[in-house]
C-alpha cells in the first residue's frame, strides 16, 4: 500500500503553524510561571548563557513582543519550508545558530535577548540571497516580495532603539546569508 505524500507547501503549512502555536503555549508558560522563562534567554559570555543560543528564538519578552513577531514568522518561516523542507529546515537551524552564538559573543554585558526576530531577520536575508545565488525564477520572484514586503525591517540590523537587540537582528541576517552560501544549488558540470 503506498501512502501519499503531502505536497511540500502543505508540510511547510504545518510546521510554520505548530511552531507558531509552540512560542504562544511557551508565552502563555512563561506569563502563568511569573516570566521565570525569560532568563532562558541569551546571556552575553556567561555560562548559563550558552543554553540561550538553544532556547531563545523560542522565547519572549511578554505577548507584545511575540504579537510582533507572529506575521512574520508565520509568513517567512513558510516561504522558508515551501520550496523545500529538509533545506529550510537545515537553513532555519544555521540561523538559529549563528544568530545566538553572535549575540553571546558581540551583545552588551548583562543583558539578556530572546525572541524570534533572529530568525525572522535570518530568513529575510536567507530568502533573498538564496533566489540571487541558485538563479532560480521562483526563488527569485519569492526574494524580491520579500525584499519589498520586510526592506524596512532590515535597518533592525542597526543600533539605536532601546530594549531591542539589534545584535540579534544583524547576526541573524548573517546567519542567513550564510545558510543561502552553504545551500545554493550548484550548477551541473
Amino acid at each position: 500500500m503506498e501512502t501519499a505524500t503531502r505536497p511540500a507547501w502543505q508540510q511547510a503549512a504545518v510546521l510554520t503553524g505548530a511552531f507558531v502555536v509552540l512560542l504562544w503555549v511557551l508565552e502563555v508558560v512563561d506569563a502563568v510561571s511569573g516570566h521565570r522563562l525569560d532568563s532562558y534567554g541569551i546571556t552575553p559570555r556567561t555560562e548559563d548563557g550558552l543554553v540561550g543560543i538553544a532556547t531563545a528564538p523560542v522565547l519572549h519578552f511578554g505577548f507584545d513582543h511575540l504579537v510582533a513577531n507572529t506575521v512574520p514568522v508565520l509568513v517567512l518561516g513558510f516561504l522558508t519550508l515551501a520550496t523545500g523542507i529538509a533545506r529550510g529546515l537545515v537553513a532555519t537551524a544555521v540561523i538559529w545558530v549563528v544568530g545566538g552564538a553572535g549575540v553571546w559573543l558581540f551583545a552588551g554585558d548583562r543583558s539578556i535577548h530572546a525572541g524570534a526576530s533572529v530568525l525572522v531577520f535570518g530568513w529575510i536575508v536567507y530568502l533573498v540571497v538564496r533566489g540571487l545565488l541558485n538563479r532560480s525564477s521562483t526563488e527569485i520572484l519569492i526574494g524580491v516580495a520579500v525584499f519589498l514586503l520586510y526592506s524596512g525591517a532590515l535597518l533592525g540590523v542597526l543600533p539605536g532603539q532601546p530594549g531591542v537587540s539589534w545584535q540579534g537582528h544583524l547576526f541573524g541576517a548573517l546567519g542567513g546569508a550564510l545558510a543561502a552560501r552553504l545551500l545554493q544549488r550548484r550548477a551541473d558540470p
